[in-house]
């Protein structure tokens, strides 16, 4: 549902210029879509089912990893000690903004975690494929079409279920499809333009060390919301943006 809503969101767009699309960069598209969109909602939302949110946050931060690792094995990309050292501390950030506070985090069933790591895999596939492959197309464009080519499958696989049956006769399920929609709009359809946009004006490692930034802004919403921030929060901070300082800086 989240990625139906998401490409019906930018279906405008993805139907004003499928025709200046080249033919060759389609595959590219279809990557892109599969990898940094379709596969990881299934696996996140899947291993939310069972995983404490706060070690999801954490394992979601193996996205720089994985995107220098496969831009190494597949892109030619360099790894530096730097570079290195700024995802170490950028991942020691995130655990300790995740990690501190009330901790009644249910660490039960971490083997679910496994899909999230796949999930970071696929992310850092995507992230290769946009700088590497998908260079020149706009954002805008680029999002558009990318969720174009995985709608089909969204579509087909919602027909499926019972979506209809649940949200005639489920207490709730009306306001949940409304979160999901804004989830899809401005998660999805509205943040993939401005990742892909972050990813064209900078470096394939810099983008995807956005999530570490994911528990800031998470925390920040939880003191607009009452919560209080600890200063071990305030260290965690600092550490996020130090490590992220260093990957930018690190040549």
């Amino acid at each position: 549902m989240r990625i139906a809503i998401a490409f019906l969101t930018l279906a405008p767009f993805a139907i004003k210029h499928i025709k200046e699309v080249e033919p060759h960069r389609w595959k590219f598209l279809v990557g892109s879509g599969l990898l940094g969109n379709l596969i990881p909602a299934f696996l996140f939302a899947y291993a939310e089912t069972r995983l404490a949110s706060g070690l999801a946050g954490v394992l979601n931060s193996l996205t720089a990893l994985f995107t220098l690792l496969v831009g190494a094995m597949f892109f030619r990309q360099s790894i530096t000690w730097m570079r290195m050292l700024g995802i170490i501390i950028g991942i020691a950030g995130t655990g300790i903004l995740i990690f501190s506070g009330n901790g009644n985090a249910d660490m039960s069933n971490k083997y679910y975690g496994l899909y999230i790591v796949v999930a970071t895999i696929c992310y850092g596939g995507s992230v290769n494929i946009i700088k590497h492959r998908l260079q020149g197309m706009k954002p805008l464009v680029m999002s558009s079409m990318a969720l174009l080519t995985v709608a089909p499958i969204a579509f087909g696989y919602l027909l499926t279920t019972d979506v209809a049956g649940k949200l005639q006769h489920t207490p709730g399920a009306w306001e949940a499809f409304l979160y999901i929609a804004l989830l899809a709009v401005f998660s999805t359809a509205v943040g993939l333009v401005l990742f892909n946009k972050l990813i064209h004006i900078s470096t394939t490692l810099f983008a995807s060390s956005s999530t570490y930034l994911i528990p800031i802004v998470a925390l920040m919403w939880g003191v607009l919301d009452g919560e209080t921030i600890q200063l071990w929060h305030y260290l965690g901070m600092l550490v996020v943006l130090a490590g992220v300082f260093i990957v930018n800086r690190a040549k």
